[in-house]
């Protein structure tokens, strides 16, 4: 499996196809995230645009390679595992963002409530933005593995799949991702702290249900 990961890595690397989620990443935090706002609220918005992002580096990852290079991938360690390395490449990818994102909100933000009245703890709340940003690059992961190859095997299906999904899932209450942002904001205006442990938990299992259902098919569909 290190070696797949070092592969997909590489690929994506020289593939230089991680740009564009990269930058739409980036210009997200430069629209959402300003020099003074509150700590939870730009946490809150970090997290969120992290949704967006992972699904498109998951369609990345997952389609990154020429169909004789991936059955040559799968000829040598087997479909499933082939294309478990890409998801978590593209996962791997996100989580890079993340820390990078919540390392400039914790930088550049007021570590006070919305009316800047109340402290927040800043160590507590980077630790909350991260995992709500956790949260969001799961979904994103799960939504990415289900809406492309070997899922989805039409582009026109499955890239208007994704993005409406990943809209859904940000202002869905039902959604862990909006759970884990709305807490966040929500806490801000009061100055408290919500550790998102629930949407967590949910998101992790829906990840990995999504992951497995997509290698199965890997197989089966070659």
């Amino acid at each position: 499996m290190i070696a797949l990961l070092r592969y997909q890595t590489a690929l994506l690397i020289g593939s230089h196809r991680w740009l564009p989620p990269v930058i739409l990443y980036a210009a997200w935090l430069a629209i959402s995230v300003r020099g003074g706002d509150p700590l939870l609220d730009g946490l809150g918005y970090a997290a969120g645009g992290l949704l967006p992002a992972a699904v498109w580096l998951t369609r990345t990852c997952v389609t990154n390679e020429p169909s004789a290079a991936r059955n040559c991938a799968a000829a040598a360690a087997g479909p499933g595992r082939a294309h478990l390395a890409a998801v978590l490449t593209a996962a791997g990818t996100a989580l890079l963002l993340a820390l990078v994102g919540a390392a400039l909100v914790v930088l550049v933000s007021d570590p006070r409530s919305t009316d800047h009245q109340v402290a927040v703890p800043v160590l507590p709340a980077a630790f909350a933005g991260l995992l709500a940003a956790l949260v969001c690059l799961l979904m994103g992961t799960a939504l990415g593995a289900l809406s492309n190859w070997p899922v989805l095997r039409s582009t026109g299906w499955s890239i208007p799949t994704g993005l409406v999904a990943a809209l859904l899932l940000l202002v869905l209450s039902a959604s862990p991702a909006n759970a884990a942002v709305s807490g966040l904001v929500t806490g801000s205006l009061h100055g408290t702290i919500s550790i998102p442990w629930l949407p967590l938990i949910a998101t992790v299992l829906i990840a990995a249900v999504a992951t497995a259902v997509a290698c199965a098919l890997s197989s089966r569909r070659g």
